[in-house]
Order: structure tokens, then sequence, then C-alpha cells
């Protein structure tokens, strides 16, 4: 019974398995073109790294934080948007599936749809992006005098894995929406890549109204303030105190289940491309 388990199991992956590895092939094929975007990606790391440095070595303290504390902030957030980028961030490519109808010939395949688009593709460059992000995280878990302990190691592993699936269902969101607006990635975009940077901002220097909506709306604050705040021991807003740290998976959580559900209601609106 085992045996037959592990073979079903081997045959329902198998399709997947072998897209994707075509898929590193061909980026990889074309060895110029492939080293100067791991080379570009990792230039965007660094500046955006470099912005955080500036503001913080001129502000020295920014809602409660200070350079050390920004380090960690930025880490935990990079490298959880990061790497939610190459498992999911081709999503951004849908509305073009549907432009060129070229969406229909996979709900021809006996698959279901969203795990087709999410397995069709993964950009190895995004790696140079996510391994600055890496580094600055171990500078900063060097750098701030964090009380480890297995609680806090929990926390950290949780909150790595939480804002992965976070962003990663953020990007499902955003997929779901555009079977209604086609051209609206720049609306949606707002929601993923500008979650992603209101996540490396300390939630206390937004007004009320954004705090309750990178807070609990769009929970981006889980996936970095509230961690930081916790694993630093330091104080947080009326509205963000550090203890909600702990509900991560239960933020993202909710994300998956509105990322499922638009992305439901999408799905039964599409009627084709009509070529």
């Amino acid at each position: 019974m085992v045996e037959i388990a592990q073979r079903r199991a081997g045959s329902w992956s198998t399709p997947y398995v072998a897209v994707l590895r075509s898929r590193i092939r061909a980026q990889r094929s074309y060895r110029l073109s492939f080293a100067s975007e791991i080379f570009s990606a990792l230039v965007m790391g660094l500046v955006e790294f470099a912005e955080v440095w500036v503001i913080f070595r001129t502000a020295r303290v920014l809602g409660g934080l200070d350079l050390n504390a920004a380090l960690l902030l930025f880490g935990l957030s990079h490298t959880s948007f990061a790497l939610s980028q190459v498992l999911f961030g081709h999503l951004d490519t849908l509305p073009t599936l549907i432009r060129m109808g070229r969406l229909d010939a996979y709900h021809l395949r006996p698959q279901p749809l969203l795990l087709q688009l999410i397995t069709s593709d993964i950009s190895l460059r995004r790696f140079a992006r996510a391994s600055v992000a890496i580094v600055v995280l171990a500078i900063a878990v060097a750098r701030n005098d964090i009380d480890w302990s297995p609680a806090t190691t929990t926390l950290l592993t949780l909150t790595l894995l939480g804002g992965v699936a976070m962003f990663g269902g953020l990007f499902v969101c955003a997929a779901g929406l555009q079977f209604y607006l086609i051209d609206g990635s720049e609306l949606t975009n707002s929601f993923t890549y500008g979650g992603s940077f209101a996540a490396t901002q300390p939630a206390s220097v937004f007004p009320t109204p954004l705090k309750l909506l990178f807070g609990f709306v769009i929970p981006v604050s889980f996936t970095t303030y509230l961690p930081t705040l916790a694993l630093l021991r330091l104080p947080g807003p009326p509205l963000l105190p550090p203890w909600l740290a702990w509900l991560t998976p239960l933020a993202a959580l909710w994300v998956w289940l509105l990322a499922l559900g638009l992305w439901r209601i999408g799905t039964r609106h599409y009627q084709g491309g009509g070529g």
C-alpha cells in the first residue's frame, strides 16, 4: 500500500516537476543573459538596502527603531517577499495570458489551474535579491541583542514561513482580480509590492487608518514589524502589541482564504480568450 501511495504521489507531481526543470534549463542555457539578470537583481537588492541604511543613518531612530532594529525589519521583510516572488511572482503574467488567449490551454489540462500557473515557471534571478535580504537578516540577528530560546527560534521560523505564505497569498489575490481588471496590474501591484514596501516601515509611524489597513486587512505588519518588536522586546503602539506576532500563521491563513475566494470568483467570471 505504501508503494502504491508513493507511485501515485510521484505520478501526480511529475508534470509540475518536468515543467519547472525545463524552465530552469531554459534560463541557464543563455549564460550571458542569465548572468545579467542575476546581476541586475543583486543590484536592486543592494539599492533597496541602501535606502534603509541612508534613512536610519540620518534619522538614527524612526518609529522607535534604531538602525540595528531596522536591519532586522528589512531582513525579515525582504527575505519573505523575495522567496515569495520566486514561488509566486510569475502570476504577474496572468493578464498577458488572458489577453493573448493562452490561458485557455491551461483549462484543457487535467490539473488545477492555479497550481499549473504557480508551477509554470520559476525565476532563478530572484534568488539574488533574496540572497541580499538573507545576508542582511544574518547581520541583523548578530547585531541585535536577542534573548535566544526555543520560543524566539520558533517565532523567527513562524515569521519567515508565514511571511512567504502571506506574500504568496497577496500574489494570488492580485491574480484573481485580473480576471476583472485585465490591465489593472498597477492597481494590484499597490497591494503586493506596495505591501512589501509597507512591511519595511515601522508601523508606529503610520496614521491609524494605515495601521488598521496593514495590521489587519492586508496584515503585512505580522511579517516584520510585530515579530521585530517581539524579538527585541520593544513596546508597540496601542493597536499593534508585540504579542500579536505569534498570530502570524492566522494572518497568513486569512490572506489565503481571501486569495482563494477571489481566485474562485475570478475563474468563474472568465469566459475564455475568444480567439
